[in-house]
């Protein structure tokens, strides 16, 4: 299975930009802003983030602001925040640098554990499994046949990996989970390791592997009418400029609701994503 996933993976690789670097910084906003959004989203506003915030030094001088502003269009702007907070924490503990280990990047805000795993395997070369929904669809359907626990999909993920092939496998991994054995109607026809798949050799057996396995089959709650659509459209109004509290309704779009939008107002406060000052929401300085 190694082999035949690796010629895949070599014959049909991505050209994403996060792909041609092994710079842990721009690894790791690469990780953060791929969590819940797409790639095809991410890659302007990578390019524009990183050419504004080279080093966790340029972004951690940075105010809360300016950085929320260059987060623009990704959405789940607390992402941002915590980006700036661990910029801080690199440049206060490490020297400036991203930490290289596993603990020390886990004690990063916002960096759980695939995010740690894959600055490690992508930009240290670490011989990690890096486990996300994509790929936990591949370890539970073609490795194992069965559904997964969270644990149990990192130890396999982690067995998996070839030595010294940390980089290449999980792009491998990733990449077959999205394009090939993905959640509706996978390639199954068309796949390239069928002939090791533990769930095609029970001739593909109900129920799926994936279902149950923890992280594979989540979706998102829908966004139409939903506080996070109104946290969003509130920041976006930040982002030009303070909002006076009378008018915190309307740029949340509720303006017939004042109190799900002060709620909406005080979560953002809370998530260091706005601060009250004389009268106004605004983003901190």
């Amino acid at each position: 299975m190694t082999r035949r996933l690796l010629t895949w993976n070599r014959r049909t690789r991505r050209a994403l930009p996060w792909r041609r670097t092994r710079d842990p910084w721009a690894i790791l906003v690469a990780e953060l802003m791929l969590q819940q959004t797409q790639a095809s989203r991410v890659v302007p506003r990578y390019e524009a983030f990183l050419a504004a915030f080279p080093t966790p030094a340029a972004c951690a001088a940075a105010g809360v602001a300016e950085v929320v502003r260059a987060w623009e269009g990704l959405g789940y702007n607390r992402r941002a925040v915590n980006l700036h907070r661990a910029a801080r924490v690199c440049v206060e503990q490490h020297a400036g640098a991203v930490p290289h280990g596993l603990a020390e990047l886990l004690a990063l805000p916002g960096v759980g554990p695939y995010t740690a795993r894959a600055v490690l395997a992508f930009a240290f070369e670490e011989d990690h499994g890096v486990v996300d929904t994509n790929a936990a669809r591949l370890l539970s359907r073609a490795i194992v046949g069965e559904p997964l626990s969270a644990a149990r999909a990192q130890q396999v993920a982690d067995e998996q990996v070839p030595p010294g092939q940390a980089w290449e496998w999980n792009q491998a991994v990733l990449d077959f989970g999205a394009t090939v054995c993905t959640k509706r109607r996978p390639r199954c026809n068309a796949c390239p390791i069928a002939a090791s798949c533990a769930w095609a050799s029970t001739g593909f057996a109900g129920p799926d592997p994936v279902i149950g396995t923890a992280g594979a089959t989540t979706g998102q709650s829908r966004f139409d009418g939903s506080d996070r659509q109104g946290r969003g459209r509130l920041v976006r109004a930040l982002r030009n400029g303070p909002v006076e509290r009378a008018r915190i309704p309307d740029a949340a779009g509720w303006p017939d609701d004042p109190e799900r939008a002060g709620r909406i107002a005080d979560g953002l406060v809370v998530d260091g994503l706005a601060e009250y000052a004389d009268g106004q929401l605004a983003l901190p300085a």
